[in-house]
């Protein structure tokens, strides 16, 4: 990299922070939405645990209740995972963004081998945030996979109830 090249136009320097700071940005927003699916699944266990309080009437609603508790349980616990690895991603990029300004001053200033050390920093904290995205992605499609297979046996259960409803 020259460092003369990013003294040459105000502009260059942004050029190499646009892209941690839009991974910011939407490392933000999978944060935010992380969060509200986790007061979601908060909210549907108190559903569950007051529904075990009620008393379930049959041994298979019972194990119906344990079995989709077991599940948002395990939903909640990768919702959490999840959330974590897009919090170090929204550090790292963060963290990319300031190392890049850094070092365009060190280059209008400095040059040499502080430009070179802080295009390499940049870079491991890009990858670091990508690697948290890419986790934490993971983690959100798994946690959908159980909230499918939760709505589904949900679904069979009214299903149920309303073809025993019919038949009354």
């Amino acid at each position: 990299m020259d460092p003369n090249a990013l003294t040459q136009t105000p502009f260059a320097a942004l050029t190499f922070v646009a892209a941690p700071a839009l991974l910011t940005n939407a490392s933000s927003i999978l944060a935010l939405s992380t969060i509200n699916r986790m007061l979601r699944t908060r909210d549907r266990m108190h559903e569950l645990f007051e529904e075990s309080e009620a008393g379930a009437k049959t041994e298979e609603e019972r194990i119906r209740l344990t079995s989709v508790t077991g599940r948002v349980e395990k939903q909640a616990a990768l919702l959490l995972t999840a959330l974590h690895s897009i919090y170090l991603a929204l550090a790292s990029f963060a963290s990319a963004t300031l190392v890049t300004l850094l070092g365009a001053g060190f280059a209008t200033f400095h040059g040499g081998i502080w430009v070179h050390v802080m295009a390499v920093l940049g870079l491991l904290l890009g990858f670091f945030g990508a690697g948290g995205l890419v986790l934490g992605c993971a983690n959100l499609f798994h946690a959908t996979q159980l909230s499918l297979v939760n709505i589904r046996d949900e679904a069979a259960l009214i299903r149920e109830r309303l073809a025993g409803a019919v038949k009354k």
